[in-house]
């Protein structure tokens, strides 16, 4: 029994480990356009698909106001060209 305990708490020390890794290696991103909103939501919605601790409903949660986010951020990069031209004439 005490080995298994063992062995549970060293495989929760490599999760840990694994997702401490991650997180240190992320690259700084400049946002500036967009779609540069876009593709970093698009990242984030994969890491959190990905990620194996969160439960579900948080899953779920967090996915819904991202898509929400790109949404809007898909809108204002469709837009901004056409007012872009608009407001120089």
């Amino acid at each position: 029994m005490l080995k298994h305990r063992l062995q549970r708490i060293e495989s929760l020390l490599d999760v840990l480990d694994q997702l401490t890794r991650r997180r240190r290696t992320l690259p700084s991103r400049r946002l500036q356009t967009a779609q540069d909103v876009i593709d970093l939501l698009q990242e984030q919605v994969e890491a959190i698909r990905h990620e194996a601790l969160d439960g579900t409903l948080e899953k779920a949660r967090a996915l819904g106001y991202l898509a929400g986010q790109a949404r809007k951020a898909i809108e204002t990069g469709t837009l901004a060209p056409g007012w872009r031209s608009w407001n120089k004439s």
